[in-house]
């Protein structure tokens, strides 16, 4: 069964801002198949600041008409769901709805799992036996544009998927169809290049000598013009387009 709350406000092309401003929580939507699981969710981010919750839905294809009529922020997505699975709504709501971020739920950090949640549009995944405290942090460090991956698994992973690109892209090559990375300057393509790299908005301002709001600000453009709704999305779109490249092992 569908639970949805039609509250919230988009824009006039249809898309939500990724992270909550000013007065305005979050918005979420849970999606599991079991109730108990959803319920334990709900308890767990209720009551945190900016944050709402405002759907519910019990397999992939729900989820996908609940984001439809919402347009959430963010979608905290189970894996293995009846009627379509996880991985399969997350692929259909990020082709539909690219700037809703999805964080996926998941039992086991299977790393060949994991890189097809990366590919299906993913920003990362949090364990359904996490700690409120973990949880929580994974869905800020997404709605804030930062990553759900720890940096070394991410690498891992974003090397796997780079491993599997076309030969042109992977060599760094543009491709003619990248028409959508030209608006990119080049401080901003050298930020995407530090998050290739693994680094956090703290790291980056360090290294380029600017302030944390300023390396912020930098991920948030990036983000936006990509088209993307997260970090990790947009290396992955980086390294599609052939802008940035992996570091060697």
């Amino acid at each position: 069964m569908i639970h949805a709350k039609p509250d919230g406000v988009t824009n006039a092309m249809g898309d939500q801002h990724l992270v909550a401003s000013g007065s305005n929580p979050a918005r979420i939507v849970l999606t599991d198949d079991h109730d108990l699981v959803r319920a334990g969710l709900k308890a767990m981010l209720s009551n945190v600041e900016g944050i709402q919750i405002v759907g519910e839905a019990s397999n992939g294809r729900e989820a996908v008409e609940v984001c439809g009529n919402l347009r959430p922020d963010l979608m905290l997505m189970d894996v293995r769901m009846p009627e379509m699975d996880g991985l399969a709504a997350t692929r259909e709501i990020k082709q539909r709805w690219p700037r809703v971020g999805v964080l996926i739920l998941t039992v086991h950090e299977n790393q060949d799992y994991l890189l097809e949640a990366l590919k299906a549009g993913a920003a990362g995944y949090v364990l359904k036996d996490a700690p409120r405290t973990q949880l929580v942090a994974s869905v800020r460090s997404v709605l804030n544009g930062e990553s759900a991956l720890d940096q070394k698994l991410s690498t891992q992973l974003l090397r796997r998927l780079a491993s599997d690109l076309p030969a042109p892209v992977k060599s760094g090559a543009r491709p003619k169809t990248s028409d959508s990375s030209e608006t990119l300057t080049p401080r901003e393509t050298e930020v995407l290049q530090l998050l290739a790299h693994g680094l956090s908005n703290q790291e980056v301002s360090r290294k380029l000598v600017v302030s944390v709001g300023t390396a912020k600000n930098h991920v948030q453009h990036i983000i936006s013009k990509l088209g993307v709704s997260d970090r990790t999305q947009a290396v992955v779109r980086g390294l599609e387009l052939g802008i940035i490249t992996l570091p060697e092992t």
